[in-house]
């Protein structure tokens, strides 16, 4: 039944995915000329342009400009895509500037640049306070300014990144798209689609695969799930990143658009900072770790608070926060580094690749910031490389879950076996037949003795019987009155040649049940039993202060320990019980004779070690 439902639900997927690939390509063919009707492009400006007052370059709007600016003048005519008949639609899309569109004359033609007195209607609240800040910013222009644009005026577009610090290229900050209608929203469909879907897969990893998979390893692994959490920040950063010149189209706060931006690499690098931390096993180097999150953490509360003040946006504390996770980062490496001093072989490469490719492309993208290097794909690889080894250590420690399992199995499957064993050991025709014989007479001799008598031997049984429920060691004590139970019926067979002895010092501790029984009846049964007059078996328990010791000594007969042992029950129940003993409790039996004199029988429990506090 529930491989016919895994199917249902696996073709349900498949079919949806078809479905998905089939409406995309469907949308893509119905809207293929419409796309091809819209460019995008630099500045739609055909002439030359010139960054912070710098030599002219022609301008080429296939190509970005990737130079880093404050100020940037284009000059020329528009290109021939605007004064085209189908451009009906050009959208303006800038991030953290100011431009101005002029006409030959110097006319202001096109404007984005806010001011106390010259407010956009709807700009929002956050824009009417924040007049310094740009953020992200789209202006769209319809057909009825074609006139304007037609013409063979020469234009001059001026840009201004208003920041002090020179951390954006031109092209990251502004570009225009001219269209039919609705390119932008086509552009980001076709654009963006494909690249989201993949970042909203790392998310599905981080809230979705690695919680279960430390679930499913029966225990809770915070290192998984810490993982997780960076996997779902990381993808959302990415989104956030990649939809940011988007976002004016339906936030139409332009300062909320950037401050969104800013916090999503603020939570990613916060889940880095804890990802790192979860590696950590020391409790100095922990603590220092808790102490670099939460600095980072109040850095970016302060950041936000400077932001709602106006004091400060986003963008101008930019520069301050990638220099702090420069430095944490580089702190947590150190603490890393600590960590895996005196470590070897398949640990040491372990820890290395849970982070080194993550650390390594996160710090070349942080240092882009300031030395320009492109690094922000790397990032994605270290990522995509750090998630393949998650799943890669993930299928490997469940596998080695599985065959602990498997060998669970087997080793509680083998307990129950030999507690069957052990049960039938003790419940030997002979020994009930003798019992009852006992008990038979009794009736004659002395019915209230008989009557108690019948009333043990019940008990004795049905614990017995319960022993084979038992799946988990039980207190010594619950052990000692079973045992009673079967050296009172012992004692009505041998009457005074048995002589029954207890030294009980010591009963915090927990046994398997039925395991000081079959030591105590090969003291009975070919201890005294054998010995003429009969004899004492003495039952002792004591704290050594590392383990607890559980002593039976008989002054029977005594045995030769070296003497090659026979097949009988008596063997069998005693290797079951030295099994059984190990498996639960890590214990061991000792058994030490001398014929002639009797046997001692030993059984040592180690102390469980207390969990450090």
């Amino acid at each position: 039944m529930k491989k016919v439902k895994g199917s249902i639900w696996m073709s349900v997927i498949v079919l949806g995915i078809l479905l998905l690939l089939g409406w995309t390509v469907w949308q893509n063919l119905r809207v293929s000329e419409r796309i091809d009707n819209s460019v995008k492009s630099t500045t739609m400006l055909e002439g030359e342009y010139s960054l912070d007052g710098g030599e002219w370059k022609s301008i080429d709007n296939t190509k970005p400009i990737n130079e880093h600016f404050h100020k940037a003048v284009f000059k020329g005519n528009f290109t021939k895509q605007v004064k085209a008949n189908h451009t009906t639609t050009m959208d303006i899309v800038s991030k953290n500037v100011w431009y101005t569109l002029y006409d030959s004359s110097g006319e202001v033609l096109d404007e984005y640049r806010r001011s106390p007195g010259d407010m956009e209607e709807g700009s929002g609240y956050m824009a009417e306070k924040m007049i310094n800040t740009p953020g992200y910013y789209i202006m769209t222009e319809y057909v009825q300014i074609e006139p304007e644009y037609k013409s063979d005026d020469k234009f001059t577009l001026v840009v201004e990144y208003p920041y002090e610090l020179d951390t954006e290229s031109f092209s990251d900050c502004f570009y225009v798209m001219t269209s039919y209608s609705d390119g932008l929203y086509l552009n980001f469909f076709f654009e963006i689609l494909p690249a989201g879907l993949m970042f909203l897969l790392v998310c599905f990893f981080g809230v979705f695969f690695f919680p279960i998979a430390s679930g499913l390893l029966g225990r809770i692994d915070f290192r998984y799930i810490d993982f997780g959490i960076l996997c779902f920040f990381a993808g959302l950063f990415m989104v956030v990143n990649k939809i940011s010149g988007y976002m004016n189209l339906w936030i139409i706060d332009p300062t909320v658009c950037m401050m969104t931006d800013k916090l999503a690499g603020c939570f990613f690098a916060s889940a880095v900072l804890i990802y790192l931390r979860s590696l950590l096993r020391g409790k100095a180097v922990k603590i220092i770790a808790n102490f670099v999150i939460t600095a980072f953490f109040a850095l970016t509360v302060l950041c936000v608070i400077l932001h709602a003040a106006n004091t400060a946006d986003m963008m101008a504390t930019a520069g301050i926060r990638y220099l702090a996770v420069i430095v944490l980062a580089a702190i947590m490496t150190v603490l890393l580094c600590i960590e895996i001093r005196g470590k070897k072989g398949f640990v040491l490469i372990d820890y290395l690749i849970s982070w080194l490719p993550l650390g390594i492309f996160l710090m070349i993208d942080m240092f882009d910031f300031y030395l320009h290097i492109s690094g922000s794909k790397y990032l994605q690889i270290g990522l995509a490389i750090t998630i393949i080894y998650q799943m890669v250590r993930f299928g490997m420690d469940f596998s080695r879950q599985y065959k602990e399992a498997i060998r669970y199995q087997q080793v509680q499957r083998e307990l129950y076996e030999a507690k069957v064993s052990v049960m039938v050991s003790q419940i030997r025709p002979h020994f009930m037949y003798n019992a009852l014989s006992s008990i038979a007479i009794l009736c004659k001799l002395d019915p209230d003795t008989a009557y108690n008598a019948t009333v043990t031997f019940s008990d004795y049984l049905r614990g017995n019987m319960d022993s084979l429920k038992q799946t988990a060691p039980v207190p010594f004590e619950t052990e000692l009155e079973h045992l009673k139970k079967y050296l009172y019926i012992e004692k009505l067979r041998f009457d005074d040649e048995l002589k029954i002895e207890y030294d009980i010092q010591d009963t915090d501790f927990e046994i398997p049940l039925l395991s000081v029984q079959p030591l105590v009846e090969n003291a009975v049964k070919h201890g005294v039993g054998q010995k003429e007059g009969g004899g004492t078996v003495k039952i002792s328990t004591r704290d050594t202060g590392t383990a607890h010791e559980v002593i039976i000594e008989d002054d029977g007969v005594g045995f030769d320990t070296n003497a090659k042992k026979d097949d009988g029950r008596s063997h069998v129940g005693m290797e079951n019980t030295k099994k059984r003993l190990y498996d639960m409790c890590g214990g061991e039996v000792i058994i030490t004779s001398e014929i002639g004199k009797g046997t001692t029988a030993k059984m040592i429990i180690p102390k469980k070690e207390e969990p450090e506090k």
